[in-house]
């Protein structure tokens, strides 16, 4: 358990900092953007990738949606397509979905999510962040089990 803890204590702030897409610019890429200023977001399609200096995103769509604030104002980030991919200097994760809420600070990593870095992996089928609480689950569903492999080093 301990190994596992460290190995989302790592990944986390950084990913999240990436997505909140807050004080640290933000290059985002996409063969289609559209931003709709009544519903207050901006839909990226087509091999989308967010590049910021701590976390690189890939998914072939993402949706952001805004406050009052504008596109400074991120209330949600949301990841999805079946091929989403979260990547910082030492962590790589990868799911179907991901889902980032700043107002109450959690991050959801959904289906068939693998993290890896150098001392392991681990599988599951859900990877809930609470960034307030620094708590990090993994999950299972339909009586499967979360595995992990570590290395010692």
């Amino acid at each position: 358990m301990k190994r596992v803890r460290a190995l989302i204590a790592v990944l986390v702030p950084l990913l999240v900092s990436g997505m909140a897409m807050a004080q640290s610019p933000v290059e985002i890429t996409s063969d289609q953007t559209v931003m709709n200023d009544a519903a207050r977001e901006v839909v990226f399609t087509g091999d989308v990738v967010v590049v910021h200096p701590n976390v690189t995103v890939w998914a072939p769509k993402v949706i952001a949606t805004y406050g009052e604030g504008g596109t400074t104002d991120i209330k949600t980030f949301v990841a999805t397509g079946g091929n989403v991919r979260l990547k910082t200097k030492d962590q790589d994760a990868t799911g179907e979905h991901a889902v980032y809420t700043p107002a109450d600070q959690l991050l959801r990593l959904t289906g068939n999510v693998r993290v890896v870095n150098a001392s392991g992996t681990v599988n599951a089928a859900e990877l809930v962040v609470n960034l307030a609480t620094s708590v990090s689950t993994f999950t299972n569903s339909g009586g499967g089990r979360v595995t992990g492999v570590f290395t010692s080093q």
